[in-house]
């Protein structure tokens, strides 16, 4: 059985993400913020966002499950639960 990375710490790890990819400054990256609306995120940079964060955590995210995620919130719980942190 493989531990998973908790919620607190995933956060913390996809606010170091957004920052290199795109400059978003840490205290903006809570839950409830929206990619799009709220961290200015476009679908190019979210490509790359995915990028480091399937390299971060060894998940992959398709096309089915990125269109689903609108907030940060979103993405931790896909990672939580693909198993973010087992590689």
């Amino acid at each position: 059985m493989t531990a998973a990375v908790d919620r607190p710490s995933l956060l913390a790890g996809l606010a170091e993400v957004l920052h290199e990819v795109a400059g978003t400054p840490a205290e903006k990256v809570v839950p409830e913020a929206g990619f799009e609306a709220d961290l200015d995120i476009d679908s190019l940079t979210m490509v790359e966002v995915v990028v480091a964060c399937e390299e971060k955590w060894g998940v992959r995210i398709p096309d089915e499950a990125l269109e689903g995620m609108r907030t940060v919130g979103d993405a931790v719980d896909f990672i939580a639960t693909a198993g973010g942190g087992a590689a």
